[in-house]
């Protein structure tokens, strides 16, 4: 399977993005639809993930500002972000199995 994000860009602290992840090439779709990301000199971290049964988790230090969505053929799925601050510059992965996109930069400027 492949998976391809976007969504990325430049944004000012406060604003909201919502980045998308497609599939393709996944015969099975059980698996949780996930989001992950990695800033500059840190490891890459938990950010979100939807599960099958359609629920959803969040990291801790981002709950509340974060929806995670897809759809139900569970080829795409999304990841709205708001009241964004400059920590949450990174590069963005969604994740599927041990699949994983190429990443989208997000830089988010104060």
């Amino acid at each position: 399977g492949q998976l391809v994000e976007s969504g990325g860009g430049l944004h000012q602290t406060g604003e909201s993005l919502r980045l998308s992840c497609t599939a393709s090439g996944f015969t099975y779709r059980g698996f949780p639809r996930n989001w992950f990301r990695q800033a500059p000199g840190k490891e890459r971290e938990f950010v979100a993930s939807l599960q099958p049964d359609g629920s959803a988790n969040y990291a801790d230090s981002l709950k509340g500002r974060l929806n995670i969505s897809g759809d139900n053929d569970g080829r795409e799925w999304y990841l709205q972000m708001n009241s964004l601050e400059p920590e949450d510059t990174a590069v963005y992965y969604c994740n599927r199995g041990r699949t994983w996109g190429q990443g989208t930069q997000v830089t988010v400027s104060s």
